[in-house]
């Protein structure tokens, strides 16, 4: 990762760009001293309690240790007697106002907002009391999306317990508690997700040994749900970050949507993009959905596309079946929706998308999507998207798959620094590839997004053919598949629009 990273920085510099400028983008917040706790008398009897509206002065009593108040922040006017919008801490949606450098719960600092959803809210805070960064996901306060959060706690308490070690990359909850009527869940501080990476990369693509490691660990993730029986419901680029901007170990997040696979609550999951057909056709499902997601993301980490972009649900299944051909029938009639995409005869409803393109199933084969000539990659891929999930590949046998294991083969035991950069150097070995289509594309280099405000909730916008559903794609990315800047304003509706894959 860090070579990507320095032969890129060694462009920037060439036209202009200033280390100082450079260097911020590696920067990962340091832990600073913990802080003495003070009690409430103290804090109320010293000079800081000219800081503390009159709403402070009652409920700090409520915290028995004072870490931090956000003594110089902009606070909130909230009122003791107007319980309006909750005292005047939230909006009308039921969002806490965050007020940067002020406190949650009389330990935790505010710095910045990482991302927004229907949830709520996920902040970058600064935990006084241990000096670590973390971040905090403070969630509506509206009934609904609390007891969805206490679900999602329960998970992360339960992976917390079974992954002691922190061998099987899921994130990790440090805490969680209640503050001014929002429930708040405290974890780890990690980096950039694999989607801003993706977009840092140019929408190009990334070498399969990459790839290869990152699915590895995701694997670990998903064998350990699966052997507890869980369901992560909302695997995607976004939900899989860096812990560090210049590595490639990585963690698997967000649990709101997730379940017990005998505590199934909703019908309605996952990104569009990455839904399994099992979801999109009203069936029951279990854990194989995600290892279905888990296809479509590998896919997209080597193309730099969603290998299913479909606009909609139902140009979402022509998507798969352009690559996998009609389902079975026998598969089909157990689908409560089948109506919507099938006509009574069996046969797909045609479908039209936005730009007047109708897809032909089983007219390109994942080979010819993925312009790929690495047989392993393609075969595990494909192993991943299959119809029906009591056939799709489960993570244990996933792990022993030979594209996985060649990557093990390959380790050698306590590298010297400079054999680890010679790995690293083989690995995005660029100039020794050549441009021929009929092997592994070239992949640019990647320099790194700023790491803690790189996860904004993408906009609504228009998504760009890719390269699994255009031929004017293929001819504009040429031999090399190198995207060049007069794709710009593409690529920029098409990062912007990611929001609607989650409908």
């Amino acid at each position: 990762m860090l070579q990507y990273i320095r032969r890129q920085q060694a462009k920037k510099l060439a036209t202009g760009a200033s280390q100082e400028d450079l260097d911020a983008l590696l920067r990962f917040p340091e832990p600073i001293p913990p802080a003495a706790p003070l009690s409430p008398q103290a804090v109320l009897k010293s000079s800081q309690a000219q800081y503390l509206s009159n709403y402070e002065r009652k409920e700090i009593f409520d915290h028995p240790s004072v870490y931090y108040i956000g003594a110089h922040s902009d606070k909130k006017p909230a009122t003791v007697d107007n319980s309006t919008n909750n005292h005047g801490y939230d909006d009308e949606r039921g969002d806490y106002l965050v007020v940067n450098r002020d406190h949650l719960a009389y330990r935790y600092e505010v710095i910045d907002t990482l991302g927004k959803g229907s949830f709520g809210q996920v902040l970058h805070c600064r935990d006084h009391c241990t000096g670590e960064s973390v971040a905090i996901k403070i969630i509506r306060n509206k009934k609904r999306f609390h007891h969805q959060a206490l679900v999602e706690i329960k998970i992360l308490d339960s992976l917390r317990k079974w992954d002691e070690d922190e061998k099987h990359h899921v994130i990790k909850m440090t805490e969680h508690f209640y503050f001014r009527n929002h429930l708040c869940i405290a974890m780890e501080l990690l980096s950039i997700n694999l989607y801003e990476l993706i977009k840092a990369n140019g929408f190009v693509g990334f070498t399969t040994g990459l790839i290869r490691r990152f699915t590895s660990q995701m694997l670990q993730s998903l064998s350990l749900m699966r052997h507890h029986r869980i369901v992560h419901c909302d695997l995607k680029p976004e939900n899989v970050l860096l812990r560090h901007p210049a590595k490639s170990a990585i963690k698997v997040i967000d649990f709101g949507s997730s379940c017990f696979e005998h505590e199934k609550i909703y019908t309605y999951i996952q990104s569009r993009f990455y839904r399994s057909p099992e979801v999109i056709l009203g069936m029951n499902y279990h854990m194989a959905i995600d290892m279905w997601s888990l296809g479509c993301i590998m896919a997209e980490l080597y193309t730099g596309f969603p290998i299913f972009p479909g606009e909609n649900e139902q140009e979402q299944l022509s998507c798969i079946m352009e690559v996998l051909g009609v389902p079975d029938k026998d598969f089909v009639n157990r689908s409560s929706r089948k109506r919507l995409f099938f006509d009574t005869t069996g046969a797909p409803r045609p479908v039209v998308n936005s730009k007047g393109k109708r897809r032909r199933p089983g007219s390109k084969s994942l080979a010819q999507v993925l312009r790929c000539d690495d047989e392993l990659f393609i075969d595990f891929i494909s192993k991943c998207l299959v119809w029906d999930p009591e056939r799709r590949v489960k993570p244990q046998a996933a792990l022993r798959h030979p594209f996985i294991t060649a990557g093990r083969r390959a380790k050698i035991a306590s590298p010297t620094p400079g054999t680890a950069k010679a790995l690293l150097t083989s690995t995005s070995n660029f100039a020794s590839r050549t441009s021929k289509v009929t092997e592994t594309p070239k992949k640019s280099m990647i320099s790194a997004p700023t790491p803690l405000t790189a996860r904004t909730t993408r906009t609504n916008g228009t998504v760009p053919n890719t390269p699994s559903g255009s031929s004017s794609v293929h001819s504009t990315l040429g031999s090399s598949r190198t995207y060049r800047t007069s794709q710009a304003q593409s690529l920029s509706s098409y990062h912007s629009n990611r929001t609607m894959a989650a409908k």
